[in-house]
């Protein structure tokens, strides 16, 4: 076990410096971070040439490399060009947002999903697993957009007009009630609903399918009727043994979505103006604050690597045979 994590880690390494070739480059063709200052009248080209030298443009591509890279490593990620504040911090606090909301849906979802796709598998072609296999369908067909401004306008408007209410009971904008002073769980559990909502009903939907597809195939399996010749209870059968080799591709889905979770849930948060790593890389591509849109695709994939390492290690506790391939 130990050999294969290492050897798992190990492959890491080359991977994440690639990808940070890849995104330094894709982003130094594609973002001009004078554009913004271009477009003001009062700007001379003095200041364009400043910028530049700030943020060590007017070398060669090699050097600014070398130099953002050392930069990022040592957490020293500038300042944004328009806030003019700091950039790790910002990213810090979008980073949670996005981790409370992300994690809040993804374990919801999970719960949920497996437990109906366990169900299912157990209950094949009964009414349950008809019902849950047609809510699927539906979950996954429903686009995250139009589901989210359809809540936002039962919630926002209808109820508040039906029920004579001076606000919504879940409010469909921000993280907290503006003009709130320090952190009010309630206050953010209220802001969280709507959003998670929206990004728990796709995946709840693709964690059923896959455990349920996942289970039937196991059920089959000759180890458990292996298990059953033994004598062992059918509880402990389908929970001990079928579970947890069903769990595999759901490790991997997990693993994918929780990743994914740093670069943000663009869609949701943008609709919902929640200000997590999706707003805010909506935010700095719109005005193109080249600090702040570089250590954030960064940070994106030094996550899908890690949970990608995290799914691979997953492998080998829920099977010991994938350990030695």
């Amino acid at each position: 076990m130990f050999r294969y994590i290492v050897r798992r880690m190990v492959f890491s390494i080359p991977v994440l410096i690639v990808s940070s070739v890849f995104v330094f480059t894709v982003v130094h063709l594609t973002v001009n971070p004078t554009v913004a200052l271009a477009a003001n009248p009062r700007i001379r080209i003095q200041d364009i040439l400043r910028l530049k030298h700030q943020l060590g443009l007017d070398k060669s591509g090699y050097q600014q490399y070398i130099a953002w890279l050392g930069h990022f490593v040592r957490g020293d990620w500038g300042k944004s060009l328009i806030s003019q504040r700091a950039v790790a911090g910002d990213i810090k606090s979008a980073l949670v947002n996005s981790a409370v909301l992300g994690l809040v849906g993804t374990g919801v979802s999970l719960v949920i999903g497996v437990g109906i796709g366990v169900t299912s598998a157990l209950r094949q072609y009964s009414l349950f697993d008809n019902i849950a296999t047609t809510g699927a369908f539906v979950g996954l067909s429903i686009p995250n957009f139009w589901f989210a401004v359809m809540l936002q306008i039962f919630f926002g408007v209808y109820l508040v007009k039906w029920f004579h209410m001076t606000q919504p009971i879940f409010p469909v904008a921000g993280i907290a009630t503006p003009g709130s002073v320090g952190f009010h769980l309630i206050d953010r559990l209220r802001h969280l609903a709507l959003p998670s909502i929206v990004l728990a009903v796709q995946i709840i939907a693709v964690y059923s399918r896959y455990m349920r597809a996942s289970m039937l195939e196991v059920m089959h399996s000759d180890y458990l009727r292996t298990a059953r010749a033994k004598g062992l209870h059918e509880r402990r059968v389908v929970i001990r043994h079928a579970m947890r080799n069903a769990l595999i591709p759901i490790t991997t889905q997990l693993a994918i979505d929780i990743g994914l979770i740093a670069s943000g849930l663009i869609i949701t948060e943008a609709i919902f103006q929640y200000q997590g790593m999706g707003y805010f890389f909506i935010t700095a591509m719109g005005n193109g604050d080249y600090p702040q849109i570089l250590p954030w695709l960064m940070i994106t994939v030094f996550f899908v690597i890690l949970f990608n390492l995290m799914a691979d290690i997953m492998y080998a506790v829920l099977d010991p045979r994938i350990r030695y391939a």
